[in-house]
């Protein structure tokens, strides 16, 4: 990712948006879209499922992410036969990952009971989740830059 991208990020987090929210608002700025209920829903997956401690934030967001690409959003749409497999892919990196740099998933194992570890781990875990998130949008050809509903 480039260095824009990690600005952007540290822009948005000054800003007060968590882990998901951030994964969500790149992805629609990089469609030239903005979508504040969506930013606002997928806050409830940040820190954990809602500050909880549980499931990544990134990881949930970065799942979210694939479908909001790949998903079905109306009665007319299909959704993506590839989706599951690329949620499933995002998935194993993600714990094979995190496993073993932290021990887990979870927000609590990735923070480790320290918060100063969110500002020392979280950026480099959202940055790396998206960059995992093109990639496997990219190798099913689908463009990251694309608003999905126009591509159909």
């Amino acid at each position: 990712m480039s260095s824009d991208v990690s600005l952007r990020m540290m822009e948005l987090s000054m800003q007060g948006f968590g882990c998901s929210q951030i994964m969500i608002l790149l992805a629609l700025e990089a469609q030239g879209r903005s979508n504040p209920e969506l930013v606002r829903a997928i806050s409830g997956l940040q820190g954990g499922l809602g500050f909880c401690g549980k499931n990544c934030g990134s990881l949930t967001a970065a799942c979210c992410l694939l479908a909001l690409y790949a998903g079905r959003g109306t009665a007319e749409e299909v959704e993506d036969s590839r989706l599951q497999e690329m949620i499933r892919t995002l998935v194993e990196w993600f714990e094979n990952d995190c496993v073993s740099k932290y021990g887990g998933i979870d927000c609590a194992a990735i923070l480790q009971g320290d918060p100063r570890n969110q500002i020392a781990r979280c950026p480099g875990i959202i940055m790396e989740t998206m960059r995992k998130v093109q990639e496997i949008l990219a190798e099913n050809g689908i463009d990251f830059n694309q608003d999905p509903q126009r591509a159909t």
